[in-house]
């Protein structure tokens, strides 16, 4: 089992690692997303995506692709702390960061066997399901019903922590 502080690799590392693991006959999964807020959504993803090869390489969002991608107040966890935060998971083999609006140049990278996406998706909408096919990959659906995310439990804490509680 790899350490969680050296999860954290290059892209072209990356890349060695997951055609070192084709070689040895492993099917390799990619998941990717922002991970921002860490819950019990993003974990299900994980270990599900996990499930469905030997080794899981997790793309992760830099904080300016995710303001990009949902606006200039998030990430509220920066980087760094979201890749730590990850690297302590024992469904994820490696980690690495991109910063372009989608994962697709890490799969032409990387050669998944498989691209694993959340419930949000179905395998006609992922966005890199052609670039997948360019090598006989495939998309797979992981994780449970979309009934987490990040957007919604910050709602959920400003709900409850943004009024001071009134007196009796």
């Amino acid at each position: 089992m790899t350490e969680p502080g050296a999860k954290l690799v290059t892209r072209a590392h990356a890349a060695r690692l997951a055609a070192a693991a084709r070689t040895a006959g492993h099917v390799v999964v990619l998941a990717n997303g922002a991970f921002d807020m860490l819950h019990v959504g993003h974990v299900r993803y994980l270990a599900d995506a996990r499930r469905h090869g030997d080794v899981l390489f997790v793309a992760v969002n830099t904080d300016s692709s995710v303001r990009g991608l949902k606006g200039p107040t998030r990430p509220v966890v920066p980087e760094g702390e979201r890749v730590e935060l990850l690297s302590h998971l024992v469904c994820v083999d490696w980690i690495v960061l991109f910063d372009e609006p989608t994962v697709a140049a890490i799969l032409r990278e990387l050669r998944p066997h498989l691209h694993a996406k959340g419930t949000d998706y179905t395998p006609e909408t992922v966005p890199e399901r052609a670039v997948m096919s360019q090598w006989g990959g495939r998309t797979v659906i992981c994780g449970d019903p979309k009934d987490h995310a990040t957007t919604d439990l910050i709602g959920e804490v400003l709900r409850r922590f943004a009024s001071p509680p009134r007196c009796p």
